[in-house]
């Protein structure tokens, strides 16, 4: 994916996100299946995730200096997803620095807010490197080690899609929406 098409559809992956978790009525967005985080905290995650990301945007002669290049065939979109989802199958999990907090219906507008302002200062940090320097540059990632900024950026486009796919899921068992019937 080139740097002309990867930001936007890293910006739309996540407005698709917020668009969804927008139209949740507050119980559901409140709703926790099983111990897992609610879509309020979904959201919280992913701007924990990409507030770090932000700052590791760097001038690229300093994250040349701090990270260094990669040193491999840089991953199509397609191999960086199925690397990922062999990382989760392994064990991976989120780093305690990126578990998110409680959150609730007060909360609810903040967090869209903070993430769409996050994603136009991230589209136009990403807009500063060249093709070349997406490729080659390094950023550390928590458990798949070393990406260059574009594997990086196709991560975290999944990434939104990822989580709003676990909301699906989990509210399929939001008893609101699937009453329980055996009852009757």
């Amino acid at each position: 994916m080139t740097k002309s098409l990867l930001p936007d559809q890293f910006v739309q992956a996540h407005m698709d996100l917020i668009s969804y978790v927008q139209t949740l009525p507050d119980e559901a967005y409140l709703y926790s299946y099983a111990g897992k985080w609610t879509a309020g905290q979904q959201l919280a995650h992913i701007i924990l995730c990409l507030q770090v990301t932000s700052k590791a945007l760097l001038p690229p002669a300093v994250i040349e200096e701090k990270f260094g290049k990669i040193d491999r065939p840089e991953m199509t979109f397609d191999e960086l997803v199925r690397f990922y989802q062999a990382g989760l199958r392994n064990g991976g999990k989120a780093p305690e620095r990126f578990l998110p907090p409680p959150t609730g219906i007060g909360q609810r507008i903040q967090l869209n807010t903070e993430l769409t302002d996050l994603l136009a200062s991230i589209r136009q940090q990403l807009m500063t490197y060249s093709e070349e320097e997406m490729s080659s540059l390094s950023l550390p990632h928590p458990f798949l080690g070393k990406l260059s900024i574009r594997e990086l950026f196709y991560l975290m486009t999944y990434h939104a899609g990822h989580h709003q796919r676990q909301i699906i899921a989990h509210l399929k068992h939001f008893p609101a929406i699937f009453p329980d019937t055996s009852s009757n």
